[in-house]
């Protein structure tokens, strides 16, 4: 090494080459030899190995003494007191530690459960605030005779107490959805296990093992959300209402709450939709196809794909027959045959009745908050005469003439609605064509127009001039291009000109027809403008014909009414109907002349395809612009009735009022007229001529005077004033 001089800061020492590394030391044959200074070599300590360098005087010394090594025999000693002795392995050891280390998972795992219990239960209303919600009510629609037209509500149907459903019904539910449910406490813990070891077995989840009382659970309380959260929450609502109701209370819940696909909600629904009879009238064949749609409500209703619905049933009747609920024999008669369709209700036109008086029930009571009847004035058997001779025409006309919807409304002349159709098929489209639609009536308006002018002293035989005519600019035109010169009053309508209904309305006044019209009960916004007389503005089909039952009655205004009674399930009376209307709208001796002009247009005028087996009737076409709207409106002293036809996309077609919705009328007409005997129009005479009314007449101008008036009158009128 390099050595420093005695002033520098470095010491100096030196280093053998047994200090270096990879080096082993040397063994020592003597003893160390002292340093040169005359210090003494310290001495090893005993057991050591290599001696490590030390400091001496100064100097770095290294002595290189002898490392002792330890005796074998006590080494060995000492180990053996350290090692501990094994026990040999036997079966019962391995089966104590697989039970301690089992017990210990159990634990952790258990309090683990108990956790997440804890946590979502706190997050559950407090349980003495428990309670199952009120059902949804109904409103159950009966006909005159008491026949079920439709259910109407959220449900779509009643509650029906399981002891009034036939045995099978429940059976089948119980069945296929829940077979330990008479055995369980809400949830079914063997049916967990085989699940679970089914799902381990096919490498995912083959089916759900939720219990009956745990599907009631989930639809009153919670969301349909998949969350661990919700799956815990009906675990322990389950377990609740298995404590707080009875087995039969808890599947009445679940029968009566349950989805069936289509809106319809509890078996009471889902059979009356789907089938057309109550619940209580399921066969064993219809309880086991409902039974197994609820796996998959949208896909497996009765109404689906007929090969699952066939295989699923199936797998119903096998279940309630291992189950012991019937014999193998039964459940082979109930299969559906698999070369048949499964056959359902088809909608009827009633639909369009119910819609409208549910749409009327918020008028009638508020808020319906309980099951109600409420019966009507449909007669059932003319509401089917009305459907069938709607959809015969349709069938018949609707693809040579360009129309594909129809509507009719009959009603007597009370304004009691015996039969309404909105549509053709209620199925396709729910659209009321009869109620909510509004269209133009065309030429079937023009009798407000000749009431008017009746009520300002003209007679059915004053003279007008069917002639070109110039209203500030407004010139109508008649339907077939042509003019016909002189002629009456009741021959202007009877042909349904246009040119003297035009000067007629403009004579009069349009706000004077305006005000006719609502008097007679039209309810539609109606515009004061020369046009209204040819029947431009829109109405509806139910107004119109209420507007005509007056001339029917002898001048009575009436109000359309569908609505009798109603009355709670358990018949408590919450609305009964009482006579009601605007009283007298005509006076008697203005009826009579209305009736003599409307007679006149069935007879011999653009009506005169009308029949009814020797009936006193009258009425008026109606055809709007480009024959978009076809109308015909017409009674007799019994009923009015109005048919309508067209496009719902506005469509023109080669309609008009006179042809296929005469038919219509016709057809149904003389079925509500079928043994009934003849009765005269008011005012009228079964000759055709006028009667003189029993009533007092309002004043009117003398009859001398009245008949003089003629189209040079109207023309003084028009463009001099009076």
């Amino acid at each position: 090494m390099r050595r420093k001089n005695a002033g520098a800061l470095f010491m100096d020492f030196h280093v053998s080459d047994d200090d270096r590394v990879g080096n082993a030391p040397k063994k020592s044959r003597g003893k160390a030899k002292t340093a040169k200074s005359g210090g003494k070599a310290r001495k090893p300590a005993r057991g050591s190995g290599r001696i490590e360098p030390g400091f001496a005087d100064g100097d770095l010394r290294i002595d290189d003494a002898p490392v002792s090594k330890p005796k074998r025999g006590k080494a060995k000693t000492t180990r053996g007191r350290r090692k501990r002795e094994r026990k040999p392995i036997t079966l019962f050891g391995i089966i104590g530690k697989l039970f301690y280390w089992m017990l210990v998972l159990g634990f952790w795992a258990g309090l683990a459960v108990a956790g997440v219990i804890v946590y979502y239960a706190v997050q559950l209303p407090s349980a003495d605030t428990w309670k199952v919600p009120d059902r949804a009510a109904n409103i159950r629609i009966l006909a005159a005779n008491g026949q079920l037209i439709s259910n109407r509500g959220k449900t779509g149907g009643e509650a029906v107490p399981i002891r009034e459903l036939p045995y099978y019904v429940p059976a089948a539910f119980i069945s296929i959805e829940d077979r330990r449910f008479r055995d369980h406490f809400g949830i079914d813990v063997i049916g967990l296990a085989s699940v679970a070891l089914e799902s381990v077995r096919a490498g995912g989840v083959t089916r759900g093992a939720s219990t009956i009382t745990q599907q009631v659970a989930k639809n009153l309380f919670l969301t349909p959300d998949q969350t661990i959260g919700r799956k815990v929450q009906e675990a322990l609502l389950a377990v609740w209402l298995e404590q707080t109701y009875t087995k039969d209370e808890i599947l009445e819940l679940y029968l009566n709450r349950m989805y069936f696909g289509y809106e319809r909600y509890g078996i009471e629904s889902a059979s009356q939709y789907y089938f057309g009879k109550s619940a209580r009238n399921l066969s064993l064949s219809e309880a086991t196809i409902l039974a197994g749609s609820l796996q998959a409500p949208s896909r497996l209703n009765p109404k689906g794909d007929p090969d699952r619905i066939k295989t699923r049933q199936s797998l119903v009747l096998n279940a309630m027959a291992k189950e012991g609920y019937i014999s193998a024999a039964e459940a082979q008669a109930a299969t559906i045959d698999p070369t048949e369709t499964v056959r359902t209700k088809v909608l009827g036109a009633e639909s369009y009745v119910a819609d409208w008086v549910e749409t009327l029930m918020t008028t009638y009571l508020g808020d319906v908050t309980e099951d109600v009847v409420v019966s009507t004035t449909i007669n059932w058997d003319l509401q089917k005469q009305a459907e069938f001779a709607v959809k015969e025409a349709v069938a018949a006309h609707g693809a040579e003439r360009g129309f594909s919807q129809a509507a009719l409304v009959a009603m007597d002349v009370d304004g009691s609605v015996r039969a309404l159709v909105g549509g053709v098929d209620y199925s396709q489209s729910q659209y009321n064509r009869a109620v909510t639609a509004r269209r133009q009536p065309g030429s079937a308006f023009k009798p407000f127009v000749y009431l008017a002018g009746m009520e300002k002293g003209y007679t059915p035989d004053t003279i007008a001039e069917d002639a070109p005519i110039d209203i500030n600019g407004w010139e109508p035109h008649n339907a077939d291009g042509k003019y016909r010169g002189p002629m009456t009053l009741r021959e202007a309508l009877a042909m349904s000109r246009n040119t003297v209904a035009a000067l007629l309305a403009n004579d009069v006044g349009p706000d004077k027809v305006v005000e006719a019209a609502m008097r007679m009960g039209i309810s539609s916004p109606l515009q004061p403008v020369p046009s209204i007389a040819l029947g431009t503005q829109e109405v509806s089909l139910l107004e119109l014909t209420a507007a005509y039952a007056p001339f029917a009655n002898g001048g009575i205004g009436v109000l359309a009414n569908v609505i009798t009674r109603i009355e709670t399930s358990d018949g408590e009376l919450l609305y009964e109907a009482i006579p009601a209307g605007p009283g007298r709208v005509i006076e008697p001796n203005i009826v009579a002349e209305m009736n003599d002009m409307l007679h006149a247009a069935i007879e011999v005028g653009t009506g005169k395809r009308a029949e009814l087996n020797g009936w006193p009737m009258a009425g008026k076409t109606g055809t709007s612009q480009k024959a978009r709207d076809a109308v015909f409106v017409g009674y007799t002293s019994r009923m009015v009735a109005g048919v309508w036809l067209g496009n719902d996309d506005d469509e023109g077609t080669k309609l008009s009022g006179g042809n296929v919705p005469v038919e219509i009328w016709s057809a149904f007409m003389a079925k509500a007229h079928e043994g009934i005997p003849i009765a005269e129009l008011p005012g009228g005479s079964a000759g055709g001529g006028l009667l003189e009314p029993d009533l007092q007449p309002m004043e009117q101008p003398p009859t001398q005077q009245r008949e003089k008036r003629t189209l040079v009158d109207l023309l003084g009128d028009i463009f001099g004033g009076d």
